[in-house]
């Protein structure tokens, strides 16, 4: 199996699962979906970078083309986006907690839903 179809399978399983939680009731499930869809849009991000093997990761001395190096833009976006991440699911998370506090309930909608 090749290294691009086992990153496909992977952003594909983590996009899925992101997806289904994002749709849940919960508020917890919810943070849960986004943290998973950020992580998805990270592994994306690094292997749109060329997926390159044993390469060196700085340009240094000697008669090499710039293909046979790694290439550093996508893995300083995915650093930068892992640190902002980070901090969007602290804030999630103490915006949740502060809201099952206020209402009592973990339902994203703040409330049971009405009966018929």
């Amino acid at each position: 199996m090749s290294l691009e179809l086992l990153l496909s399978l992977g952003v594909g399983l983590l996009v899925a699962c992101g997806v289904y939680l994002v749709l849940r009731a919960r508020s917890f499930d919810l943070i849960l979906g986004l943290t998973l869809l950020s992580y998805a849009v990270n592994v994306f991000l690094f292997a749109s970078g060329r997926l390159a093997v044993n390469r060196a990761p700085i340009v240094g001395d000697g008669p090499a083309t710039l293909a046979d190096y790694a290439d550093p833009l996508p893995q300083a976006l995915v650093l930068t986006a892992i640190v902002i991440g980070f901090g969007m699911t602290a804030l999630l998370t103490a915006v949740a907690v502060g809201a099952r506090r206020k209402a009592g309930d973990d339902h994203v909608d703040a409330g049971r839903p009405e009966e018929p």
